[in-house]
């Protein structure tokens, strides 16, 4: 069986074909998918779906790409990650793509999830873009090794993810993986200790090759999978055992 540790089926195009949806991932052997939590007012949607299925599980966060959100305060956090299907906090992090100028208002957004998540021992859901230094420097000086958590749809250096091996995080791999001129990407996935790796969709973000182009779904997880056990010259049972063994030790709660 196989895990999506990072979905959005919450947004429009994937919450209309829902049941669809989730008949592609037991079709595909996929069994559990972690829908992420990126803003306020969709939280209830991201909610919703853990609560009415047994095999998905929910976070709480605000995106850092949108300096008008509407945001958590710690206090906040903490609160709604209380419940019980929810198993961690973001996504979170710094994006210097999408975002330029004075970033503070992001920094501080960043200090504020790693802050919740040490405070109820949740992982972290993080997302680096165009900003890894920093997501690195702030992660080192808020103790973001006291919760760990994943570095999500990881496209940065091998030296960057040691970085973050070294603070406890997971590094997860997205459909950017399979793309053929993701030559760093696939060096890094074939250095990561097999025993700190996820694997991930982003749907409907990033489709995998066969499906590149086309809207993305957790059934198309397997494909991750697979391009990760071509370039380790391992069988994909050894990266699904692998994965999913990981993902129940990073999101405890889920394992309860």
């Amino acid at each position: 069986m196989l895990i999506d540790s990072h979905c959005h089926i919450n947004f429009p195009d994937l919450a209309a074909r829902l049941p669809e949806v989730l008949d592609n991932m037991r079709e595909s052997r996929v069994s559990h998918a972690l829908v992420i939590g990126v803003s306020r007012p969709k939280y209830p949607q991201v909610l919703g779906l853990a609560e009415a299925h047994p095999n998905l599980y929910a976070t709480v966060g605000v995106h850092p790409d949108d300096p008008e959100a509407e945001e958590y305060s710690e206090d906040e956090l903490v609160e709604l990650a209380g419940h019980p299907r929810v198993v961690g906090i973001g996504e979170t992090g710094l994006d210097y793509h999408w975002c330029k100028g004075d970033l503070e208002w992001q920094h501080q957004r960043f200090r504020t999830h790693i802050r919740a998540a040490r405070r109820v021992s949740l992982p972290l859901v993080i997302h680096t873009r165009e900003s890894a230094e920093d997501t690195i420097r702030i992660m080192r000086e808020e103790h973001a090794d006291e919760c760990r958590g994943v570095m999500h749809c990881f496209t940065e250096t091998w030296e960057v993810a040691e970085a973050a091996l070294a603070l406890g995080f997971y590094i997860s791999f997205s459909g950017v993986v399979t793309f053929k001129n993701a030559k760093q990407v696939q060096e890094v996935a074939q250095k990561v200790p097999l025993e700190r790796m996820l694997i991930e969709t982003d749907s409907p973000y990033l489709a995998p090759v066969p499906h590149r182009g086309k809207q993305n779904e957790p059934a198309y997880v397997r494909h991750v999978a697979e391009c990760v056990a071509r370039l380790r010259g391992i069988s994909v049972e050894e990266v699904a055992t692998a994965t999913t063994e990981n993902f129940f030790r990073l999101f405890a709660k889920a394992a309860r």
